[in-house]
């Protein structure tokens, strides 16, 4: 304890399931080696055990309707009161909630904002640049370089690169590491992140009369919703007769999820354009857990498997290209979990929380 509170802020987080709980929660457990206290603003229905235990002051406050104008309010109480405000998942529109809660510029070393990736609408930059004229003391803080140099170009200055917080790992691999089990899809059923190419995938082994295993977590988004061609997209999954497909409909967390990643490959057939330069939580738990992934090239995802030979990336994000590279995998997948545990150890170091909290605790 140092006496410092650092106050996260975090609207969407309610529950332990999810990227957004083990992004704060590696940061949570970071502290355990020494740090300020802290204080996660949640949703308002926040059940956060974990964090709890690790002796985390939890606040359930944020309303999804009325969020913005909480927010607000929030942040002009704390800018006003001792400590650090974080804002983990940040975005344009926190930086207007931030200047008009100031009411003057906010002084350095007061608010830190993690921008996962910007890519701002045509037109909407120079929002981003009167604001950065506007609160030229704020502290952003970007995963990649590329999305560092975006918020610099804006105006930004005391703009650094920090690695995403990686969850740590549960403990060494099996003494008897797991054959293959099945393919996997997880996290969120989204556009960008190639839902419908997984649909495309399971139809063609049907088809086709394949009998490869595939589990697909066809949760919703953080706000419990769906666009309408992901539903279209879940209604011709559930509409595919094929006996070795398994959905799951809920976000899970802790073992269960876990489990999902042992003798797997994961599939990653995300937007290229979207993901050139976005980390990827998935590909952290997945290469953590010794899963191969199998990614789109150009993505970020892709060239990390890359770097360590722990998956295969996609021409496009197809079902032909994903079959290609599943096939690819499953040929050797001995070696591609190897190279995945030891990819995933790598990334424990690189990308732990460490970093970040020091950063966050002026250090």
């Amino acid at each position: 304890m140092t006496g410092t509170i650092l106050h996260i802020v975090e609207p969407t987080l309610e529950s332990e399931a999810g990227h957004c709980h083990s992004f704060v929660e590696s940061l949570c457990r970071a502290r355990e080696t020494g740090g300020p206290d802290l204080c996660v603003w949640a949703g308002r229905r926040a059940r956060l055990p974990r964090l709890s235990a690790a002796g985390v002051a939890v606040r359930p406050y944020f309303r999804r309707r009325v969020r913005r104008l909480q927010e607000y309010l929030l942040l002009s109480r704390l800018l006003r009161s001792p400590g650090r405000i974080f804002i983990a998942t940040a975005g344009r529109a926190d930086l207007a909630l931030l200047d008009l809660a100031a009411r003057g510029k906010v002084p350095s070393g007061k608010v830190f904002l993690f921008f996962h990736w910007v890519r701002p609408a045509p037109g909407k930059e120079e929002r981003f640049r009167k604001a950065a004229r506007r609160q030229p003391h704020l502290t952003l803080l970007a995963p990649t370089e590329s999305v560092a140099e975006t918020l610099r170009s804006f105006g930004f200055g005391a703009t650094r690169v920090v690695p995403y917080p990686i969850t740590p790992a549960a403990g060494a691999p099996a003494e008897e590491p797991p054959a293959f089990r099945h393919l996997l899809y997880a996290g969120a059923a989204r556009q960008d992140k190639g839902f419908s190419a997984v649909v495309d995938l399971v139809a063609r082994l049907a088809e086709t009369g394949r009998d490869l295993p595939v589990v697909v977590q066809a949760s919703a988004d953080h706000h419990g919703k769906y666009d309408p061609r992901t539903k279209a997209d879940i209604a011709r999954l559930e509409g595919v007769r094929y006996p070795h497909l398994r959905i799951l409909r809920e976000t899970l967390d802790g073992p269960p999820y876990a489990d999902l990643f042992r003798g797997a490959i994961c599939l990653q057939p995300y937007n290229r354009d979207d993901f050139a330069d976005r980390i990827s939580g998935v590909t952290l738990d997945a290469l953590s857990a010794g899963c191969p992934v199998a990614a789109t090239s150009g993505t970020w995802m892709a060239r990390v498997a890359e770097r360590f030979g722990a998956g295969r990336a996609l021409d496009d994000p197809s079902a032909p290209s994903l079959l290609a590279a599943v096939d690819g995998i499953r040929a050797d997948y001995g070696r591609y979990r190897e190279n995945a545990f030891r990819a995933g150890w790598t990334l424990q170091e690189e990308n732990s929380a460490r970093r970040l909290l020091s950063i966050l605790a002026g250090e």
